[in-house]
């Protein structure tokens, strides 16, 4: 068990001894580390350390900025493997996935950053003003367990790299790679005070973070529940607000799509993580004359999702992150049942020899109704709901009929026909007929799904405030 009870701040690891908080093996519910659940005093300290930097650092050339984000980039390639196993560890991704993805996507965005720093204008001219890109100040970012490095590195690097302070409270769920994060940074020429990580609880550092004065910008990535009382806590004191939150997202399989692969693409991308995913392809509507064959084609490509510790290399689908997530999910199971939706495959009952740890089974819901709470309510499990439509123009209202709108998929054998009615989706992206991933793209939510953009030059500017002077 790994004793992870110090905070960073001012540049200096600082030991704790109060109160900690223990962190569990995704697979097992065993205890692997502690970490500190500090107080106030210890937030406010961080704080204070990063308003006390952020006039040099601001002032700082981006020759530097770009040196400690080069340094950063090989201390992620460097550590990559611990990466991988602590977050397969805690949230319970595959070990080989965690490595292409809890460990490999921080060092992919962080060089997208490299690439694109040197030529971004951070100032120019419109008529006889030169208009100027400057850091907003201290930056609190507050980051969810599911994608626990990734997310940090989202809001840190963009953040650093517009000459903004950061005090970073990872979750508590699944800190160690924030650590690692640390150690890193610790490592590279940033000076003390420009990065700081405060461990705890959200009632407590948390609260401290988002309402502290010299705090002018809160990143946050988690619950809508959490990002309503963030949005109204920073109004208060006007700071500026980067929300990444929930999602419901639709995958809308045209007549005319190839269904088994539009079925394979959706429920692939619904299980990532183990459903654990906040663009998860979670909604999939289907020609009501295909319902049916359509979770066919659902069942059996969930049967091939091998479950098991996520540590062996023949598990393609591990645990949920938590006891508390898990029986969030087995209840929205029940929940779907009670409503009356047909259950294909899966249910709530823990997968024959892994009672042990935070196991769900694959779920599919047939006939599921558009208003029923699970085709509502994000649940964060592997949990696909199946929902037949009538005609194209019912699919649209069905796929924009959330509070959400995070992500999205379209699949149709008309290239053209797929883009027009992905252009209706209300949503911040959409996936056309399995388009990639795009790291340089914009990403953000419509509705309670956030506010803000995260990736390249949008997540850039999020950190910026713009200012002119008249020439």
């Amino acid at each position: 068990m790994k004793n992870l009870s110090k905070n960073y701040i001012n540049g200096q690891w600082q030991d704790w001894s109060g109160d900690t908080i223990d962190v569990h093996e995704a697979a097992t519910g065993e205890v692997i580390a502690r970490v500190p659940s500090s107080g106030r005093a210890e937030m406010e300290q961080a704080i204070a350390a990063a308003d006390a930097a952020f006039a040099d650092w601001s002032e700082s050339s981006l020759e530097t900025r770009i040196k400690v984000l080069e340094q950063l980039h090989a201390g992620l390639k460097e550590r990559a493997g611990d990466i991988a196993e602590a977050v397969c560890r805690e949230v319970g991704m595959p070990l080989k996935l965690s490595g292409i993805i809890q460990a490999g996507l921080p060092a992919t965005v962080t060089k997208t950053y490299l690439k694109m720093l040197p030529d971004y204008p951070f100032t120019e001219q419109s008529g006889n003003s030169e208009v100027q890109y400057a850091p907003v100040g201290v930056v609190g970012c507050i980051t969810p367990w599911n994608y626990p490095l990734h997310q940090v590195i989202l809001k840190i690097v963009p953040a650093l790299a517009a000459g903004c302070t950061v005090v970073l409270k990872p979750s508590e769920i699944a800190p160690q790679s924030a650590y690692i994060l640390a150690e890193i940074l610790d490592a590279t020429d940033l000076p003390k005070g420009v990065f700081n990580l405060v461990c705890g609880l959200g009632q407590t550092v948390g609260d401290t973070l988002i309402k502290h004065p010299a705090v002018r910008m809160v990143s946050f990535t988690g619950s809508t529940r959490t990002g309503h009382l963030i949005a109204h806590a920073a109004a208060d004191d006007f700071k500026r607000i980067a929300l990444e939150m929930g999602g419901k997202s639709a995958s809308v399989i045209l007549p005319d799509a190839d269904l088994a692969a539009a079925v394979k693409g959706t429920v692939t991308n619904c299980l990532q993580n183990s459903g654990q995913t906040c663009t998860a392809l979670t909604r999939m509507l289907v020609p009501a004359d295909r319902h049916d064959e359509a979770c066919e084609l659902a069942a059996a490509v969930m049967a091939k999702m091998t479950l098991g510790n996520p540590l062996d290399e023949a598990t393609r689908l591990g645990p949920l992150a938590s006891a508390q997530q898990r029986d969030r999910v087995v209840e929205y199971i029940r929940l779907g049942i009670e409503e009356g939706a047909t259950l294909v495959t899966g249910g709530p009952d823990a997968p024959e020899g892994l009672e042990q740890g935070y196991f769900v089974k694959p779920t599919v819901f047939g006939h599921v109704k558009p208003d029923a709470r699970i085709a509502q309510e994000e649940i964060f499990g592997p949990v696909l709901c199946v929902i037949p439509y009538r005609d194209e123009a019912e699919a649209v209202r069905i796929a924009n009929g959330t509070a959400y709108g995070l992500s999205g998929a379209v699949w149709s054998a008309d290239a053209a026909k797929a883009k027009q009615v992905a252009g209706k989706l209300r949503t911040g992206q959409v996936f056309v007929n399995g388009g990639a991933f795009n790291p340089l793209a914009p990403f953000g939510g419509f509705g309670h799904s956030g506010i803000g953009r995260e990736f390249g030059k949008w997540g850039l500017e999020e950190f910026l405030e713009v200012r002119s002077l008249q020439l």
